[in-house]
């Protein structure tokens, strides 16, 4: 028996991995985050399984699902959104499995900031206008932010930002990058991508944060910031370049 934390994707069911999904149609008991994984995926579930949603459960009565599912010798698909590893909740889980001695392993899945770059058709690391691209997020209620981990000191770097579950916050987030991208920053607030109902709204640090309002968008948003956003001004690659030799493009001699 083993339990299998599976990163679903940002939403669309065809964004799933093979072997997320290969998981999914095997297991008699699927828990998912309903509020943020849709249902069509844990539908790939085989027939009779049990399926439960865990968004209004508490971390003891997931646990003690799974300890029922082990109990029976179950294999268990927990099907987390985006990629486990970002912002999933998954340390908390896999530190009382391993109290339990329950066996468990990680499939990722499709993070939402790579999901929203595809859909802005943009690349996020631009040769001479960023070469970085920082995760983050804002505090919020259910968690703070490390001392040392503020926007300020990421926006110092110049980097692409991708910040999440901060669209709560965005008035904060304008006010403490302006000062180091300045107000004419390209800013993009993706609701919801890849779903029916996504939504890309595009602006700038000087006006995202009206447009997002009109919107009324206040959750299941991401929010990327950084010059790379304008798709222009970069370099082309040294990776194509006719002058450029590697192992599997090696310079000709000269006749």
């Amino acid at each position: 028996m083993t339990v299998h934390f599976i990163g679903a994707g940002p939403g669309a069911p065809d964004l799933i991995t093979v072997r997320g999904l290969r998981l999914i149609e095997r297991c008699p008991v699927c828990l998912y985050a309903g509020s943020l994984v849709p249902r069509e995926i844990v539908a790939a579930a085989p027939p009779g399984a049990k399926i439960i949603d865990t968004a209004p459960l508490t971390l003891d009565q997931i646990i003690g699902e799974i300890e029922a599912a082990h109990t029976r010798g179950a294999d268990i698909a927990r099907v987390h959104s985006g990629d486990p590893s970002l912002y999933g909740a998954i340390a908390e889980q896999i530190r009382r499995l391993e109290a339990l001695g329950i066996p468990y392993d990680v499939t990722p899945g499709v993070p939402a900031f790579a999901a929203a770059a595809a859909a802005l058709r943009h690349e996020l690391t631009l040769p001479g206008v960023a070469q970085t691209v920082i995760l983050t997020r804002t505090a919020t209620r259910s968690s703070e932010m490390p001392e040392g981990e503020s926007l300020e000191r990421f926006a110092a770097t110049g980097a692409t930002l991708a910040i999440h579950l901060s669209t709560a916050n965005l008035a904060r987030v304008v006010r403490d990058l302006l000062l180091f991208y300045g107000s004419d920053c390209p800013a993009v607030v993706a609701y919801r991508v890849s779903w029916p109902d996504e939504l890309l709204i595009r602006g700038t640090l000087g006006d995202i944060r009206d447009q997002v309002k009109r919107a009324g968008i206040t959750r299941t948003a991401l929010i990327l910031v950084g010059p790379a956003l304008a798709n222009e001004g970069g370099l082309d690659s040294r990776l194509y370049a006719a002058d450029h030799h590697h192992l599997l493009r090696p310079r000709r001699p000269v006749a």
